[in-house]
This record gives structure tokens, C-alpha cells and sequence, in this order.
């Protein structure tokens, strides 16, 4: 999730809990050994030994499709000591697919197996080397080469996203196509796409197979998501399967809307500190049109921020919800007491 997704969205959501790891967004490579400082600029948690700052291992994400050049800069990236280096095989950008990268080397499952050779050859044995892939580019034909040939040139792991770049993000998500491949891949496979809550969860995991699911919309709309998936394996109850944007879901409730705001305040001040500062407003509003869809709160503060684009007018509005937040919990507080 470009331009939302980064380092800073990573610290927030990574703190509510649930997640075991995560990927960082790509990091392209054409045609040049890029600077230590290029990887570090997209994962600075490669210098906090490759963890968020609650704790969470982050896997720096290579795209490109020369498979000397990857491997080279996989090596470098290696000496920073990454929680595992992994290959976007499954961007479906136009402006990356133009340029040979992401989806559109599904075309080519000879390609894929040079490249992760390459890399997987560049590397320590003990890096994680993984890989996510769509189910194809223009159609699913040839889904299983592709994984076959990742397997085979010696991933660890597999991320699948149920689609071809065809479909884009249109749902439905193909789930059975994973189940497909897990019945002639041996390789760890993680399931990916229209996963938007708990019962979602339930119903990935049955059809695919798949002890291990991958979150990306989806826990940006509900930061609670990977806890409340975490906390019903723990028990084994798991809702009726049926798919559904509840705003009472389990994953909302996870995270409560009051447990979000000092969450939104952080990050708001991080955007502040590291973002031109005409985007800022743009970055905020991005985040609140995601949580609009799982809490009404957030609708209402979207529609307030809506025409405000000076970030000191907008620091002050959401000083407002804080204290409005701040009022509302001693209040409670007092009712509780009494």
C-alpha cells in the first residue's frame, strides 16, 4: 500500500498487537547497487534490528526484474541484517507493470525462478527469502508454474494474493485458487485479499488451507483486525463465516474508537515531522477515508477535517478530539467511581 502504508502507519498499527510481521512497501531496483541509505530510507526499522518499535520483525521488499541486479542489492540489503528480504511479484501498477516489475512477470515463470534463484543465492542461508505473487497476470493460466518455480528456486515462503492483475481489487478474492496450490506446492503459503474481518478470516482459512493470512486493507480500515483474528484462534470461536463490514465486527471492537484516537494523534505528529508539509493533510485523510468504513467516529471526524488543509488548523482541530476524548473519559471515570 504505497503512499499510506510506510514506516510510520507500521509503528501505529503494529502497536495495537496481533501481527507476527510485516512487509515493508517495495523498494524498487533497475538498474544500479543502490546505497545503504536507500533501504534504510523505506525500512529505518533495519536500524533498530529490523523491528518496529513495538517489537515486530519488518521484511524489506525488493521489485525489479534483472535478476543480477536484485541479487546484488539483496547482498548489500543482507548486510544491514533484515528480519528476511522478499520479491514483489505482484504489484498490478501500470507505472511498475510499464517497467517489467511487479504482476507483470507473471507472464514469465522462467523469469521468476532466475530471480529468486539469484537472490536466494546472494544471500545467507539463514534470511528468509519469500516472494508474493497474484494468481497471474491477464488470466490464472499459469498460477502453478509460477509458484512451482519460486518453490523450486528455493523460497521459504509464499504470499498469495487471490487475483490476477486483471482483476485488480474487484471481489470477489479467488481463495480456492490458493487451495489449488497447496495441493501441489510444499511451500509455506500465506493467503492475501478481501480479508475485512474475523468471520473472513474464518472462511480464508477453510477454503484455502492456510494457517497464515496476510492483511492489507483490511487492517488499515481496522486496526484491531490481526488482534481480534489472534485472540478467536486462541479460543477457537470463530464467527459464522460470512463476509460483512459490520461496524460491531470483532476487529472494531479489538480496538475501540477511544483506544484509536491517541493512535490517530501520533500519527498525525509523525506525518507532521517527515512529510512535505502540502501533503500532510492528504496523508491524514487518506487513513480517516479507510477507518470510515468501520467507525461512524471516524466518518465524523473525516467530514470535519474534510475542507481543512493548513496542517496548524488541523493540529488544532484534532487537539479538540483529544481533549473532547480526554473530557469524555473523566467523565466516565467519575460515573464509575459514584
Amino acid at each position: 500500500m504505497e503512499g499510506l502504508l510506510d514506516h510510520g502507519l507500521r509503528d501505529i498499527l503494529t502497536r495495537v498487537g496481533g501481527v507476527d510481521r510485516c512487509v515493508s512497501e517495495f523498494i524498487r531496483i533497475t538498474d544500479q547497487l543502490l546505497p545503504m541509505r536507500s533501504f534504510t530510507r523505506v525500512v529505518p526499522e533495519l536500524l533498530h534490528d529490523s523491528r518496529t518499535p513495538a517489537g515486530v520483525p519488518v521484511r524489506p521488499q525488493l521489485l525489479g526484474s534483472d535478476p543480477a541486479c536484485l541479487a546484488e542489492n539483496a547482498a548489500r540489503l543482507a548486510e544491514l541484517a533484515p528480519a528476511g528480504i522478499d520479491l514483489n511479484f505482484g504489484c498490478p501498477a501500470k507505472s511498475v507493470n510499464r517497467h517489467r516489475g511487479g504482476a507483470v512477470l507473471l507472464d514469465e515463470p522462467e523469469l521468476l525462478h532466475r530471480i529468486v534463484t539469484a537472490v536466494r543465492r546472494a544471500v545467507p542461508p539463514a534470511i528468509t527469502v519469500s516472494a508474493k505473487m497474484r494468481l497471474g497476470f491477464g488470466d490464472d493460466t499459469r498460477m502453478l508454474d509460477c509458484a512451482l518455480a519460486i518453490e523450486a528456486a528455493g523460497a521459504n515462503e509464499l504470499a498469495v494474493h487471490a487475483r490476477t492483475k486483471a482483476h485488480g481489487y474487484r471481489p470477489p478474492a479467488y481463495w480456492e485458487h490458493i487451495a489449488t496450490l497447496r495441493q501441489h506446492v510444499r511451500l509455506p503459503l500465506i493467503a492475501n485479499g478481501d480479508i475485512w474481518n474475523v468471520a473472513d478470516a474464518a472462511r480464508c482459512m477453510q477454503v484455502t488451507g492456510c494457517s497464515a493470512l496476510m492483511l492489507g486493507r483490511g487492517m488499515v480500515r481496522r486496526p484491531g483486525l490481526a488482534r481480534a483474528i489472534g485472540r478467536t484462534a486462541s479460543t477457537g470461536a470463530w464467527p459464522a463465516a460470512v463476509s460483512g463490514t459490520s461496524h460491531g465486527d470483532a476487529a472494531v471492537t479489538a480496538c475501540p474508537w477511544a483506544e484509536l484516537i491517541p493512535l490517530i494523534i501520533d500519527f498525525w505528529a509523525d506525518v507532521c515531522q517527515r512529510v512535505e508539509r502540502r501533503h500532510r493533510a492528504g496523508r491524514l485523510k487518506q487513513w480517516l477515508n479507510y477507518l470510515r468504513v468501520a467507525y461512524s467516529e471516524a466518518q465524523q471526524v473525516f467530514d470535519a477535517l474534510r475542507t481543512i488543509n493548513d496542517p496548524d488548523a488541523l493540529s488544532a482541530r484534532l487537539l479538540q478530539l483529544q481533549e473532547l476524548h480526554a473530557q469524555a473519559n473523566l467523565a466516565l471515570e467519575a460515573e464509575i467511581t459514584v
